[in-house]
């Protein structure tokens, strides 16, 4: 009796989990759709159905990069060579992550290939701002209107789901989108940070734009991502540095 007592137990939490699972996995996105609209006009004034297809590559900092892109399947690569002549490159796809040495591949260890990993995707996100902003891990809200040195911007607030959204997916951005040309003027983000950034020198190759950043430190480290550009207009930040991409190439 004590044993089928159990089973039965046993029985009920398994299908009382199961169900939830089933709840959770059902229940529909909450999608803000404000938020959407103005995601989706600046993707098109950034490059719209041009990145749907794209062949480009550019110098950035000490690395060269080859980004590529046909419908669903990508391809990320990097090289770049050390003080002792030794060539490395990074080729991250849909399905793999491969390191090479002077053309043999090294056998990693899981920290590493992660770290490595991230460092060619964290190039691709932002170079390919806006666009990455329609990928499904990513959640958008409408957070108000503001005034950045004369211009008017839309705030959308930036979260990832768990699923699909990297290995930082907790961390949490703001993009400030203009209201009258819809491009990507400022961003920030909190993890590494926190961070804000300017969009300055544009570059217009293969139907796509590419933005060049001034990076900059926000002092206040208790406020949201959201209120950074206050503290950027207040002078409560710090030029950091420039992100910026050279010697584009389109196929």
């Amino acid at each position: 009796m004590l044993r089928f007592t159990c089973f039965a137990l046993l029985l009920s939490v398994c299908i009382a989990c199961n169900n939830a699972e089933k709840s959770s996995s059902s229940a529909k996105k909450v999608i803000d759709e404000k938020a959407k609209a103005i995601v989706d006009q600046c993707i098109e004034a950034h490059g719209g159905s041009h990145y749907q297809t794209f062949d480009v590559s550019f110098d950035f900092r000490k690395f060269k990069v080859h980004l590529k892109q046909t419908g669903a399947q990508f391809s990320y690569e990097r090289s770049m060579t050390d003080s002792l002549n030794n060539v490395y490159h990074d080729s991250l796809t849909n399905d793999s992550f491969v390191r090479k040495r002077n053309g043999k591949p090294l056998d990693l260890s899981q920290k590493d290939a992660d770290k490595y990993r991230e460092g060619i995707n964290s190039i691709a996100y932002f170079v390919l701002l806006p666009y990455k902003l329609s990928e499904p891990a990513v959640n958008l809200k409408y957070v108000g209107e503001t005034t950045i040195e004369s211009q008017n911007y839309h705030k959308i607030k930036v979260t990832f789901d768990r699923e699909g959204g990297g290995k930082d997916y907790e961390d949490e951005f703001c993009y400030w989108i203009n209201r009258q040309t819809h491009t990507l003027d400022y961003l920030s983000y909190a993890n590494g940070g926190p961070r804000f950034r300017k969009a300055t020198k544009r570059h217009t190759v293969g139907g796509i734009v590419f933005q060049d950043y001034e990076n900059y430190e926000i002092l206040d480290k208790t406020i949201s991502t959201t209120q950074y550009d206050k503290a950027f207009l207040e002078g409560n930040s710090k030029l950091l540095s420039k992100i910026e991409q050279a010697n584009y190439a389109a196929k």
